[in-house]
């Protein structure tokens, strides 16, 4: 059994290798298959991606990395889970740099996932502030050894203090048992659109005692 070291902020110097990290974690997940099929251009794009993300969430959120960047949580903060136009500019485009360097069909089918992610968001949570973990990874070799646990805790455990749920979208069966364990439960099942991937979204409301 592997110990666990205690998450710490993404460091600029991290970046590039906790988006390669992503690329590998997320590589077999049923909605990157299907927007990527094609398995060495996936692992390049989603580290285009991951990338992007990372700087984006960085900038409005918390980026949290386990040590030797084997694990990675992302988190866009109260307020911040809307992706508009502004913040893009302020993130330094980082999100849409990196998809304007996909193909033009896998840029378009990311984007149209993006955008109905964004709304989906709108509609279940409304102008409701949450904390948003919009991306939880473990490198496959790693996992099973309580660090994406790890990576989580810190910002429940604030949310709870602030009296803040926490929202997020998964498109992998096994890990709504996964959050379930952690507190969240589905509030939404389906499909994504015209990519027959199925997406639960899943609420936690906050610890009312925690201290």
């Amino acid at each position: 059994m592997h110990a666990v070291g205690s998450p710490a902020p993404l460091e600029r110097s991290q970046l590039e290798r906790a988006a390669t990290m992503l690329a590998r974690a997320f590589d077999a997940d049923p909605l990157y298959t299907a927007l990527f099929p094609e398995p060495d251009e996936r692992r390049r794009l989603l580290s285009l991606l991951w990338g992007g993300v990372l700087r984006y969430s960085a900038r409005y959120g918390v980026v949290l990395v386990a040590p030797e960047v084997v694990g990675v949580s992302a988190w866009l903060a109260p307020g911040a889970m809307r992706i508009t136009v502004w913040r893009q500019v302020r993130s330094g485009l980082a999100l849409p740099r990196a998809v304007m360097r996909f193909p033009r069909e896998a840029r378009r089918r990311t984007l149209a996932c993006l955008s109905y992610l964004d709304r989906l968001g709108d509609q279940i949570m409304g102008e409701r502030r949450c904390w948003y973990l919009w991306a939880l990874g473990v490198d496959p070799s790693m996992r099973r050894h309580g660090i994406g646990s790890s990576l989580v805790a810190p910002i429940l455990d604030r949310a709870d203090r602030e009296g803040l749920p926490c929202y997020l979208e998964t498109f992998e069966r096994g890990d709504v048992a996964f959050y379930d364990r952690l507190g969240f439960q589905v509030v939404h099942a389906g499909a994504m659109p015209r990519e027959d991937v199925p997406v639960w979204t899943m609420l936690r409301e906050p610890d009312a005692s925690a201290p």
